[in-house]
């Protein structure tokens, strides 16, 4: 029988650093929504603490924990994100459930402009690790508060060059991953040119630039971008222009209802997708996304993997809340590597995708490729 879950909530005194949150994260918003190793594959090796590549002279390292707890602080006080936060606190009390060692776990939660004083919160207990912030601008304003920290792992990241604290990892459900993922797939699979497809979403735009500094980091050549346009007449001379230079494979970087429209006007090439930019199609939209393949977590795509029969399978009413639901399950994995810090090396076949431990202090995630058949997103190497 699976040990109850027991989740004790501290509420953090007034808050001492006011901050906005940013409704465009990629791990949270309505475009995408967001200590024991588990026994499928994982191989961890516990090192000594170190600073990371680059840290300032002086930086500070957390001194040694005085207890066995692992702290997820989270904006559930925040009504702009207290689903994308409970979805989360779900899947890491579940895992921390099925490990048996959900008793050596707590959760903060904190409102808008609370997050200084949880982390306060968690310093003062002493824990082993704290795991958030959620909210792209709470972890701005760890970064630039210069406050002593636990090691910590967010689970968001940074995008304009702001350096973090020596003890922050992060562990991001972002795009980025997924354009990356989809490049190496695509070259993988023999494409040589390649047309980028791009919405006018601040998300879109970041699926497009992450995949293409991947494809002309790894040798393609760079790829023509064309602007999505649903008007009949733009979409037609679009046809046009790719039957006159074919190209070997395209991105669409647009949501699911956009893919399923540009599908009948790019032929048979090749196209690949984020799974973040879909959110669960009708049966409609899904036949016509008939070939394209998706960048997907492994929790959607093989939900019937020998490796997540522990973990509780949850309803929820949308895919951004289960791809949340499962940083939860991950996150909790990651923080159970830590030690008196932080692991040396960290591989993980999880939830979310492969997890391991890159540069930079970043847990970084590489998710599974499907295609869509007859309705119904498959692996790609189980489709016919």
């Amino acid at each position: 029988m699976r040990p109850a879950t027991r989740v004790r909530v501290i509420q953090p005194p007034a808050a001492v650093a006011p901050v906005l949150p940013d409704a465009n994260s990629p791990e949270i918003d309505g475009e995408s929504s967001a200590a024991l190793p588990s026994p499928d594959g994982q191989a961890l090796v516990p090192g000594a603490a170190a600073l990371p590549e680059g840290a300032p002279i002086g930086a500070r390292v957390p001194a040694p924990p005085t207890s066995n707890l692992i702290a997820l602080i989270l904006p559930l006080d925040e009504p702009a994100f207290q689903r994308a936060a409970s979805a989360v606190r779900d899947g890491f009390f579940d895992a921390a459930a099925a490990a048996g060692r959900s008793g050596d776990c707590i959760v903060i939660g904190h409102a808008r402009d609370g997050v200084a004083a949880a982390f306060a919160q968690a310093r003062a207990k002493g824990v082993r690790v704290a795991v958030g912030p959620l909210v792209r601008d709470d972890l701005k304003t760890l970064a630039l508060a210069n406050a002593d920290l636990p090691w910590t792992l967010a689970l968001n990241q940074l995008d304009d060059g702001t350096p973090l604290p020596a003890a922050i990892y992060t562990f991001p459900l972002t795009v980025e991953s997924d354009g990356r993922t989809l490049a190496r797939r695509a070259l993988a699979a023999g494409a040589h040119s390649i047309d980028v497809i791009e919405g006018d979403s601040p998300l879109m735009k970041r699926l497009a630039t992450s995949f293409a500094a991947e494809w002309t980091g790894k040798g393609g050549e760079a790829p023509a971008a064309i602007r999505f346009d649903p008007a009949p007449d733009a979409l037609t001379a679009m046809r046009r222009s790719l039957a006159r230079n074919v190209p070997d494979a395209v991105l669409l970087a647009v949501n699911g209802e956009r893919a399923s429209l540009l599908k009948p006007f790019i032929g048979g090439i090749d196209a690949y997708a984020s799974g973040l930019a879909f959110e669960r199609p009708t049966t409609a939209v899904a036949r016509d996304l008939d070939g394209v393949r998706v960048v997907e977590i492994p929790w959607l795509l093989t939900p019937d993997a020998p490796e997540f029969a522990a973990f509780k399978r949850r309803d929820f009413d949308s895919d951004s809340l289960a791809r949340l639901y499962a940083l939860g399950l991950d996150a909790y994995r990651i923080a159970a590597s830590f030690g008196n810090g932080p692991p040396d090396r960290f591989e993980l076949e999880g939830a979310t995708g492969h997890v391991s431990l890159g540069p930079r202090h970043e847990f970084q995630r590489a998710g599974r490729i499907g295609v869509y058949r007859d309705g119904m997103l498959v692996p790609l190497e189980s489709a016919p």
